[in-house]
């Protein structure tokens, strides 16, 4: 099993995810050709993607999903209720399901635990992926951690986790208030702070990686954001892995 990153930030998400003949997407907010390129960087096709997975209908999860899928025959799947907030744009999908978040289902050789997560959309959630032998955690955009969510990620194998803003940059920075407070809110994003102690609290017997995931380009920085995990885990900051807007990351075997 092995997962890999499109980019991620606010100006576009993806994580590729494999294992035996199944490969998922997780979210797309790139343009078609931007996202056919991302993936020929990690020497992917767009035909042989199983499935893509939408956590929630933000423009920067879902904004490339409906015309991608189309264009390359591709099933998505998504919430009830992100279904009932972006089911026209997917008129011209063939293969389209709708879950509900707490319901946990298949997909090929991959099993998908998804986990509902405070975040203002209709009925957002984040995924747990395994093959049988490891589990991928994968959590951006929540505004604060849930004993749920908490459950839900605990022995995972890797962890890809949302550190958006250090909460002194955002505070201090030139954002207007009100979106201060959306993203600082309790359906808004994790501060560094905020994720690491999200991480402290998980059993962490079986962690391999942590990838730092969603960074805010204005309001964190890659080290803080490394530092804060770091400490969580007793390890060295160079240990945590960063997802980057335009890069993402490379293949990372579990």
């Amino acid at each position: 099993m092995r997962f890999a990153s499109l980019g991620s930030g606010s100006e576009g998400n993806g994580l590729v995810v494999e294992a035996g003949g199944s490969r998922l997407l997780i979210d797309c907010g790139f343009g078609v050709r931007d996202t056919a390129a991302r993936l020929a960087r990690l020497g992917i096709e767009p035909a042989s993607l199983s499935a893509i997975l939408v956590t929630h209908e933000h423009a920067d999860h879902v904004g490339g999903v409906p015309a991608f899928a189309a264009r390359h025959g591709i099933p998505v799947w998504l919430t009830f209720g992100t279904l009932d907030v972006v089911g026209e744009r997917f008129a011209r999908t063939e293969r389209v399901y709708g879950f509900d978040s707490h319901d946990a289902f298949a997909i090929g050789d991959l099993q998908i635990w998804p986990f509902p997560v405070p975040h203002d959309a209709r009925e957002p959630v984040q995924f747990v992926v395994g093959d049988g032998q490891h589990r991928l955690g994968v959590l951006t955009d929540l505004g604060v951690s849930t004993p749920h969510v908490e459950a839900s990620l605990s022995g995972c194998d890797a962890l890809v986790l949302e550190c958006n803003h250090d909460a002194a940059m955002l505070a201090d920075g030139d954002y207007p208030y009100p979106l201060k407070q959306r993203i600082a809110g309790r359906l808004g994003h994790l501060d560094n702070e905020a994720a690491a102690a999200l991480l402290a609290s998980l059993d962490t017997s079986r962690l391999r990686h942590v990838v730092a995931a969603h960074l805010s380009q204005q309001n964190n920085t890659p080290e803080r954001a490394r530092a804060a995990l770091a400490r969580a885990l007793n390890c060295s900051p160079d240990w945590i892995g960063i997802a980057d807007q335009v890069e993402g990351f490379g293949w990372r075997d579990i």
